[in-house]
């Protein structure tokens, strides 16, 4: 029996229990303990149950932290480890689980460092994201929420960064696939938030790394770089909070990564394992032959795109003057911008196709590869070499503008006074998908 005295009472032994010291400092003074457990892997690690909390110390009881998160407020009653994670039954409002603890061993573990920590990151599955062909539940549907798709990357800052910090992972080659940065934008915009035709709660928000002490998570999507995109869409296929824009980058390969934290010039590695989907039977050829096939395509469509908005911003900038002679002066470049863009006739029934053609073709092609994890079919494979072939063709007309008529133009534009051509301003507007520009 309590006999009203709500105060947490733990007590912990170093000789075997011929004396003991009370651990309870730093708990509520209101919540009785109701079940203390010890981390099976990791000594010193202990967990409480009390009233209305769970609790957490990484030294042996001398100081406690809350694991309250999103645990409801009501009574504990145990509380136990199982395998990594830890497992909590509460009074009335069921079992909670906090998935992969492994983070909180090595805190334990490494008590006293006073460098950031990166944590080494669980197992991450190769699962592709939803491939529901509906929009989601409504937001006030009742429903559970899956883990993040991809890697979680977990890093526990002791102070703030005094400048920016990074996360890169790389392959087992060396190869750098992705990285973050503390100084990455916040996408997508506010802009594109009230552009876009869809349900405010659908998009994925990214934005920079956190800079702040404390603990922080990360989640790779198991993709290297998104390609340059002509256009990118929302899919139907959306997760709440958790939708991301389209074309994505090519997803990984099942294997070994590094993931490797920079924090003021301080720099920590750690592995990462990627493992097959279990549900999917593909012998790991098969995958290689997809993976090739849709990095050569994501690289094709990556220039075929980038040279797009570049044509695309070059002809918008060339608005029509109302000086005829200047008017004169800048048909020529005009006209073969529209040829590169639309293309051109070669014949009574042969058209050389355009940048936009080819980047709408290569496109559609790059989410061929996204339909299954198995070998491209030969006909899948016909047309992105032919793709590619074509991207050749019509790739090397945008650089010869660039680099020979390019400067001949803006020379034409600076001596009529007017600004020349810049070729990191965005087209305010690209043709749709089947539009002709």
């Amino acid at each position: 029996m309590r006999v009203d005295d709500l105060r947490p009472y733990i007590y912990g032994t170093h000789d075997g229990g011929k004396t003991w010291q009370e651990i309870s400092a730093g708990l509520p003074q209101d919540a009785p303990v109701n079940a203390v457990r010890e981390d099976p892997l990791q000594r010193g690690l202990l967990y409480a149950a009390t009233e209305h909390a769970v609790w957490v110390s990484f030294d042996g009881g001398a100081h406690w932290r809350s694991l309250q998160y999103n645990l409801p407020h009501t009574s504990m009653r145990d509380v136990i480890v199982k395998d990594d994670d830890l497992i909590v039954a509460t009074h009335g409002r069921s079992f909670w689980i906090l998935d992969d603890i492994a983070p909180l061993r090595e805190l334990a573990a490494n008590a006293g460092k006073t460098t950031p920590i990166l944590f080494v990151p669980a197992s991450a599955w190769r699962v592709r994201r939803s491939t529901n062909t509906d929009t989601p539940l409504p937001p006030d549907e009742p429903a559970g929420e899956n883990p993040p798709d991809g890697a979680i990357i977990d890093y526990n800052l002791l102070h703030d960064a005094n400048g920016p910090i990074t996360l890169e992972i790389s392959d087992s080659n060396g190869t750098l696939l992705r990285r973050y940065s503390s100084e990455d934008p916040v996408a997508p915009t506010p802009e594109q938030l009230r552009t876009n035709l869809i349900p405010p709660y659908w998009p994925q928000m990214r934005g920079p790394l956190p800079t702040t002490a404390g603990m922080h998570r990360w989640v790779w999507e198991l993709r290297s770089v998104a390609p340059t995109a002509a256009h990118y869409d929302y899919p139907i296929s959306a997760v709440p909070h958790r939708t991301p824009l389209t074309p994505l980058g090519p997803v990984v390969l099942p294997g070994s990564y590094t993931v490797r934290l920079t924090v003021d010039g301080h720099s920590e590695s750690q592995p990462l394992v990627v493992k097959m989907d279990p549900r999917v039977q593909v012998s790991a050829a098969e995958l290689e032959s997809l993976h090739t096939a849709q990095v050569a395509m994501a690289t094709s469509l990556d220039a075929l795109a980038k040279a797009a908005l570049a044509a695309h911003s070059v002809s918008e900038q060339l608005t029509a003057p109302q000086n005829s002679v200047l008017t004169a002066q800048l048909a020529p470049y005009r006209d073969a911008l529209k040829n590169l863009l639309s293309g051109s006739a070669t014949g009574a029934t042969k058209h050389k196709p355009g940048i936009d053609d080819v980047t709408e073709e290569a496109t559609q092609l790059y989410g061929q590869f996204e339909q299954a994890d198995a070998a491209p079919t030969k006909a899948l494979l016909d047309a992105t070499a032919h793709v590619e072939a074509e991207g050749k063709e019509v790739l090397p007309g945008w650089e010869e503008f660039r680099q020979n008529q390019l400067p001949t133009l803006n020379g034409i534009l600076r001596n009529a006074n007017r600004p020349a051509i810049n070729l990191d301003k965005a087209p305010s507007d690209m043709p749709s998908q089947g539009d002709e520009d």
